[in-house]
């Protein structure tokens, strides 16, 4: 997918000339999944509640590093820049370049990284990162072939510091489709822990969130 020129500039109304108004994340979100759903997994952005719930491992204290996997429209960027308080690094990974474009308007102290994730050592690489201490993940996992999840969890894993951790969600209807199943049990293979969180009933829709420590060589 590419940009125009105007996607870099004000939009103006064709009759009387007067800017228009940004779609909310909401109906940019909807409108993005139109064009592309298997990217972007989910129909809605994901709430506060869950944001909060995921973004649980970044570190209080440090120049911790984060990394962001499918960064959306940004609930996830909104709560690790709160958490981190212009501590550390923190990359955004967002393959769609619209969104990409308002997460660095409205977050710019966060790294925005318009690439697929599949490159994440190279993306790291780029920028003089080792590792990462801590990977937050808004990818839809289950959505995902089994070469790709595979991709992915190879990637992420291959950054990671050893004491880091991995963060991913899963709606609950998911649950008992075979790529949700297959997805867990890459995480159970590739780490040396992995912990569910409760139902997060407040969410589009209900979801939770797996915690997964430690990266098996």
């Amino acid at each position: 997918m590419t940009t125009s020129t105007a996607d870099h500039t004000a939009r103006h109304c064709p009759l009387c000339r007067r800017p228009l108004q940004e779609p909310n994340d909401y109906t940019l979100f909807l409108r993005q999944w139109v064009r592309a759903p298997a990217r972007m997994g989910a129909i809605a952005p994901s709430s506060r509640r869950l944001a909060a719930a995921v973004c649980a491992p970044v570190p209080e204290r440090g120049e911790p590093v984060v990394v962001e996997l499918g960064a959306g429209t940004g609930p996830f960027t909104a709560e690790i820049q709160r958490r981190l308080g212009g501590r550390g690094r923190h990359l955004a990974v967002e393959i769609d370049p619209l969104l990409a474009q308002r997460l660095r308007h409205r977050h710019p102290g966060a790294e925005v990284i318009q690439r697929d994730a599949v490159h994440l050592r190279r993306l790291l690489d780029e920028r003089g990162i080792e590792k990462a201490d801590v990977v937050v993940s808004g990818l839809p996992w289950a959505l995902f072939p089994s070469a790709t999840q595979h991709q992915l969890m190879d990637a992420t894993a291959a950054v990671l510091a050893p004491a880091g951790a991995f963060t991913a969600f899963t709606y609950l209807h998911a649950v008992p489709l075979s790529p949700a199943r297959r997805f867990r049990e890459l995480m159970a293979n590739r780490f040396e822990e992995v912990v569910p969180s409760r139902t997060i009933w407040r969410n589009t829709p209900p979801a939770f969130v797996l915690h997964a420590r430690r990266p098996r060589p």
